[in-house]
């Protein structure tokens, strides 16, 4: 709470997420969560911009969630670029879909690599394409890893451990 109270643009957006989910003794509340979340953002937080995006698309406000997600993506955050891609696609908007899952696959995302897969088995994406997409995401990948994060991963599956919960 006294990062929160310092301005702490990720505290604020922790803080966001446990009113968002009901987590650690927080009574769930959207309202207090969007609010937060926008104070987050207000203060160039890219996950609150993508939490905002991740708000508006539940609540069914196409506009808002766009926008949020466009903030976020042009920040870097390769989910809010997924999530573009997937409401390119719903748009019917193929071609610009791909790009934006093209970015967010270059930049390790998982989710975005295997949309193109399945593009690409589909005959929607090229060879040369995947081929290049391909070597991008394992590069990124490949700058990720460590031996600290690998640790961690090796006890998340042994311990059989949900972190989605956290």
């Amino acid at each position: 709470m006294k990062r929160v109270e310092a301005n702490d643009a990720g505290a604020i957006c922790e803080l966001a997420h446990q009113y968002c989910h009901g987590l650690r003794g927080f009574q769930q509340d959207q309202t207090k969560a969007v609010e937060l979340y926008a104070r987050a953002a207000e203060l160039g937080f890219s996950k609150a911009h993508y939490s905002l995006g991740m708000h508006y698309k539940k609540v069914g406000d196409m506009k808002k969630a766009k926008f949020y997600y466009e903030t976020a993506a042009m920040a870097g955050h390769d989910g809010a670029r997924y999530n573009l891609g997937g409401l390119e696609a719903q748009s019917g908007n193929l071609e610009r879909a791909t790009k934006h899952w093209n970015i967010a696959a270059s930049a390790g995302h998982y989710n975005a690599m295997h949309t193109l897969q399945f593009g690409f088995q589909q005959g929607g994406v090229n060879r040369e394409s995947i081929n290049a997409i391909l070597a991008a995401y394992n590069k990124s990948c490949a700058e990720m890893r460590s031996e600290s994060r690998d640790a961690f991963i090796r006890f998340v599956t042994v311990n059989g451990i949900n972190l989605k919960k956290y």
